[in-house]
């Protein structure tokens, strides 16, 4: 098997591409524009004497700000990774194989800022990926929804790097985290002395991300006693350290992510709807995986390219028979297992130990949209305060400690509202789960 070096460099907007060969030291430099093909015909910009190559094999091409593989009907197909594909994009150290000739790809970029590469098969949300272009140039909060493990953050990371604030910091607290004790101080900070632990001045999530981008996680699960502080702190651009008689003037951008449907949140009270319409100044809504199977295996080659796996056709069409739950985070998940499990080649018959296979009620309760199980008391007031803990128990799968967290309740004090509503957690969730418990 002959084996090259492919080398690319982008210049402005025209990259370079060096081939050389292992076994000589002669160079040829070739300069790529638009499209580069490879084949064995001799009017390929590449021609490779290679009888198991076709005459135009494959191409790649700069497109949106990145390199593109794309397979031209070839009849031995085109492989990125160990893995054959129809099209997909290139990243540095990238090995590239066709017929029996091996191909590594390199890319040098130039400082200056890259133009946007997230891009969809979807129609519905390339639109939507488009409107980054524009979103990004504005300094107005952006609320990011969408289903657990849909890339959200990494949506935020591009209207940061993509931001005339991209110089400055780009911070992420995740909100579901914070206990209610310390919230304010994570995000506001303290002054020393302010509380037992407090043995010197700290900063905030809201100053370390001075002149910067501060994304607010799972924003949905905020403390609701630390709505307002927040709230305040968005329509004044001020904040106020715990313990601190000194007012800070804030300067940061504002980008917010949950995977609950924050509408329903401000509908049975356990967010602010002063808040929800402050943040929903911009929305983007990330779309399940299911929603977009059209790029699949672009995602799949992507995750297999970081782990260093490769899979069969018969795997690949396997895999795209799931429902993927967990979407692109469970894809990662399956990739990583692949790694481990099948020594970095996956066949079809590999892919049932690689996917969590949950029953339809659990992945109800993974997407926390639970449906309400109380009864009606006559008492509204009581009923909602149920209902309320009645859905958060659900969510956290009858952890009472998170739950209390959750409500901004001492852990004794939601013991005691669960014997007063008669509540059986045991019940409770195995209602939810089918009988799974």
């Amino acid at each position: 098997m002959s084996t090259q070096k492919f080398k690319a460099t982008q210049a402005l907007k025209t990259p370079l591409a060096f081939i050389s060969s292992v076994e000589s030291s002669h160079l040829d430099v070739l300069e790529i524009k638009e499209i580069f093909t490879l084949g064995r015909s001799e009017s390929n910009h590449l021609a490779i004497n290679d009888n198991f190559v076709s005459a135009r094999h494959a191409r790649i091409e700069w497109r949106e700000g990145t390199f593109i593989l794309k397979d031209l009907r070839s009849c031995n197909g085109t492989y990125l990774n160990g893995a054959r594909v129809l099209e997909a994009p290139l990243s540095d150290n990238d090995h590239i194989r066709v017929g029996c000739t091996e191909l590594l790809f390199k890319t040098e970029r130039d400082k200056r800022p890259q133009a946007l590469i997230l891009t969809s098969k979807n129609t519905s949300w390339n639109q939507k990926l488009r409107a980054l272009r524009e979103i990004a140039k504005s300094d107005l909060p952006v609320l990011i929804g969408g289903p657990s493990g849909t890339g959200k953050e990494v949506l935020a990371q591009q209207l940061h790097r993509h931001s005339y604030r991209k110089e400055g910091p780009f911070v992420s607290v995740n909100c579901s985290a914070l206990s209610e004790t310390l919230a304010e101080s994570e995000l506001f900070g303290h002054a020393k002395g302010s509380f037992t632990d407090a043995t010197h001045d700290r900063k905030g999530a809201f100053e370390c991300a001075r002149n910067g981008t501060l994304f607010l996680d799972e924003i949905g699960d905020l403390p609701l006693t630390l709505q307002p502080k927040l709230l305040r702190a968005l329509e004044n651009k001020e904040i106020r350290p715990v313990g601190s008689d000194k007012t800070l003037t804030t300067d940061v951008r504002i980008l917010a992510a949950t995977h609950h449907k924050l509408k329903e949140r401000v509908l049975d009270g356990t967010f602010r709807a002063d808040l929800y319409f402050r943040l929903n100044i911009l929305s983007l809504n990330a779309p399940a995986l299911k929603h977009r199977m059209e790029d699949f295996e672009d995602l799949l080659y992507a995750c297999a390219r970081q782990f260093g796996v490769s899979f069969s056709t018969a795997a690949i069409d396997r895999l795209k028979n799931h429902n993927w739950p967990g979407n692109i985070r469970e894809l990662k998940t399956a990739v990583a297992r692949a790694k481990a499990l099948c020594d970095g080649q996956v066949q079809k018959d590999d892919v049932e130990k690689l996917l969590d296979l949950f029953p339809e009620p659990f992945q109800q309760l993974a997407n926390n949209n639970p449906p309400l199980a109380t009864t009606s008391s006559g008492n509204l007031i009581k009923d909602m305060e149920k209902s309320l803990i009645e859905r958060r128990l659900i969510a956290n799968l009858g952890n009472q400690r998170k739950t209390a967290s959750d409500l901004g309740l001492p852990k004794s004090t939601l013991h005691d509202r669960i014997k007063s509503y008669n509540i059986n957690i045991h019940q409770l969730i195995n209602k939810h789960l089918g009988g799974l418990s």
